[in-house]
C-alpha cells in the first residue's frame, strides 16, 4: 500500500482507567485529548475524534490509518476502542494497526540503565500480564499472564540488569529484592504511541478488520477495583 506524503494516524488508547486518543503525523504526536473517567470512554472517543479534527484542521478523510491499543488492559475499554476504531475504518476504506499495550509501555520505558525492560500490567492480587525486551524492543519474552512469585524471572535476573515498570511493577517491587532489578518511574506516552503505530504503517503490519479481536491475553481483565 502506497503511503500518502504527509501520513496521518488516528490513534486510540482505552485500555485503561484515562481514555486517550491523538493525531500522528510521520510518528510525532501533533494533537490529543484524554478522558479520565473509565465509565464515559465510549461517550467520549465519538465527540473527542471531531474536535480534534477541527483544532488541527485534519479531515477524517485525510487519514491513513487508525491504530488502536489492542491489550491486554481492560475487557471492557478494549472492546470500546477496537469498535471505534473499525468503525471508522471500514467507514474510510482505510488499514487498521493494532498495538500491544506492552509493547508501547517498553517502548517508552528502553534506555534506562538496564539490558532489558520488562513492562506489567496489573491483573489482580500477584497476577499481571507482562512480557520482556531488550533495548533493541526484540522479544525476549513473550505476552503472557503471570502469578508473581519469589522465583519470578530469577534467570533473567542473574544474568542481566532489568527495568521493570507498569502499574504491575509496584506489587512485584515488593516482593523482589534481586539487585539486578530497578524500578523507575515509567514514561511512555501518547508520543511513543505515534511512533511504533507508524512503524508499523510503514511495514503495512495491519490487521484484518473483520477479524481483528482485543489481545487479553486471558479470557477476562478489568481494571476496576473489586469491592467484594
Amino acid at each position: 500500500m502506497s503511503q500518502p506524503p504527509n501520513s496521518h494516524i488516528l490513534q486510540i488508547n482505552t485500555a485503561f482507567n484515562e481514555a486517550n486518543i491523538g493525531i500522528g503525523q510521520q510518528g510525532k504526536l501533533i494533537a490529543e485529548a484524554t478522558n479520565t473517567s473509565q465509565q464515559e470512554h465510549a461517550a467520549f472517543l465519538q465527540p473527542a475524534i471531531q474536535d480534534l479534527c477541527k483544532s488541527t484542521g485534519i479531515n477524517l478523510s485525510q487519514l491513513a490509518a487508525v491504530s488502536v491499543m489492542n491489550g491486554p488492559g481492560s475487557y471492557t475499554g478494549l472492546r470500546v476502542g477496537l469498535a471505534s476504531a473499525k468503525g471508522i475504518c471500514y467507514a474510510l476504506n482505510i488499514p487498521l494497526v493494532c498495538i500491544n499495550t506492552l509493547e508501547w509501555i517498553a517502548h517508552g520505558n528502553i534506555g534506562k540503565e538496564a539490558d532489558l525492560v520488562c513492562p506489567m500490567i496489573d491483573a489482580r492480587r500477584m497476577e499481571v500480564f507482562t512480557a520482556m525486551y531488550d533495548q533493541q524492543m526484540k522479544m525476549v519474552l513473550p505476552p503472557k499472564a503471570l502469578v508473581l512469585d519469589a522465583e519470578s524471572f530469577s534467570a533473567e535476573l542473574n544474568e542481566h540488569r532489568i527495568c521493570f515498570v507498569g502499574n504491575g511493577a509496584a506489587k512485584w517491587k515488593e516482593a523482589c529484592a534481586h539487585p539486578h532489578a530497578v524500578f523507575p518511574t515509567a514514561l511512555q506516552h501518547a508520543g511513543h504511541f505515534a511512533a511504533i503505530s507508524f512503524q508499523a504503517y510503514k511495514k503495512n503490519q495491519f490487521a484484518d478488520l473483520a477479524y481483528a479481536e482485543p489481545y487479553y491475553t486471558k479470557e477476562f481483565f478489568n481494571t476496576q477495583k473489586n469491592n467484594r
